[in-house]
């Protein structure tokens, strides 16, 4: 796989923000969205071996892995990683942009799918895979960024269609003002969780957190 980091951190986002895991970040991406806070991604990595980043993970002695990107879906590999943390009972959250089909990982134990539907001000709603939507299962999360008004109107529409299992999660682009957003939620009385960026605001926004 190609590989641009592996660390030890405190999940951020997401129904598992607070718990301690290991993050492997993968090299590549196909969207360019607006906001993007890890353009590091975009480069070709270093390759590393399935088996390497097993042992790194079980070296950290964390029970839950993140494998975000860039795109993990776009390497092959990502599937043989996942099922063989699985294998030595360690969970996986994939975040993806939700431009790719997550099929392939439906029947792997012991993965979360954390997949984006992008708005407006990522610039890239138009690589949404509405297909994605009716597969997600009641563990897995639909996320929305919000920047603006706009964005959450499109967020509301979608939702409008969508009665599905999965966790839904506003979150705040980073910088945008997150208690508008909640305010917004709390008037339109919407059943969705409004999460922060948690590693932000612990330590900034620094890579390797």
């Amino acid at each position: 796989m190609r590989i641009i980091e592996v660390f030890h951190s405190l999940q951020g986002e997401g129904p598992l923000t607070g718990v301690r895991m290991t993050f492997i970040r993968t090299a590549r991406c196909n969207l360019r969205c607006a906001w993007c806070d890890t353009t590091y991604s975009f480069g070709p990595g270093r390759v590393r071996t399935v088996a390497s980043l097993v042992r790194e993970v079980e070296r950290n002695r964390t029970r839950h892995v993140c494998l975000t990107g860039g795109e993990p879906l776009l390497q092959k590999e990502s599937r043989d990683l996942v099922t063989a943390l699985a294998a030595r009972g360690i969970s996986t959250v994939i975040e993806t942009g939700g431009s790719l089909d997550v099929t392939p990982y439906l029947e792997v134990p012991e993965v979360t799918l954390s997949v984006d539907v992008k708005c407006p001000s990522s610039r890239m709603e138009g690589r949404n895979r509405w297909t994605n939507l009716p597969l997600l299962r009641a563990q897995d999360v639909l996320k929305f960024v919000i920047s603006d008004r706009r964005d959450y109107t499109y967020a509301k529409r979608v939702l409008r269609g969508y009665a599905g299992p999965a966790t839904r999660v506003f979150q705040p682009a980073w910088g945008s003002d997150a208690g508008r957003l909640a305010d917004w939620v709390l008037a339109d009385r919407l059943d969705v969780r409004v999460m922060l960026q948690e590693h932000k605001v612990l330590w900034g926004d620094v890579r390797g957190r």
